[in-house]
């Protein structure tokens, strides 16, 4: 047996499906997954990177973020999360995950209540949905499937569903995704 059967990085356990946030076509060739965190400062940096990799690969790539608050470390990154699902509940999940990431480093709740009103003023108010935890389960939900695919920090990426442990500069993943595209010819 070969040394690289014991040394495969961990995979996607839930693939992406209906209930993913998803920018690009769905039948894409290629899938960049996110497991990410508002409050954390290397996913505000990955924030601005992704789209350069959106870019490289145009129609060829979807991008799916999925939600992976590190609550130990960051107060905050819970109810962003629960705030960035009551967006998408409005049909504003990517201009609140935008908003979430760039004001990451200065997350507090008057702030994400702020941003809700922003994205979406007419909705019933992200107050009471946080308060109730309405949107907690979904937010779990995409954690625990973190956790049994291999996710132990923020951001971690998958390239066609497999755990891309390089780095996740521009380079690194146009990289990664390139290789991807070879492999799946």
């Amino acid at each position: 047996m070969s040394d690289d059967v014991f040394h495969r990085p961990p995979t996607l356990t839930v693939p992406v499906g209906l209930e993913d946030h998803v920018r690009g076509d769905a039948g894409a060739p290629l899938s960049l997954v996110e497991y990410g965190d508002f409050e954390c400062p290397q996913c505000g940096e990955a924030f601005a990177i992704v789209p350069e990799v959106e870019r490289a690969f145009g129609v060829r790539l979807r991008f799916v973020f999925r939600h992976f608050p590190l609550t130990n470390v960051h107060p905050n990154a819970q109810r962003a999360a629960e705030a960035a699902e009551w967006a998408a509940a409005q049909g504003a999940f990517w201009p609140m995950h935008d908003r979430l990431f760039e004001n990451g480093r200065r997350l507090s709740e008057p702030r994400v209540l702020a941003l809700g009103r922003e994205v979406a003023p007419d909705a019933p108010p992200l107050e009471d949905a946080l308060r109730a935890h309405t949107y907690f389960a979904r937010v779990k939900g995409d954690f625990r499937a973190g956790i049994r695919s291999g996710v132990s920090g923020t951001p971690t990426f998958f390239v066609n569903g497999v755990r891309h442990d390089g780095g996740w500069d521009a380079a690194a993943l146009v990289e990664a995704l390139e290789r991807a595209a070879k492999d799946a010819r």
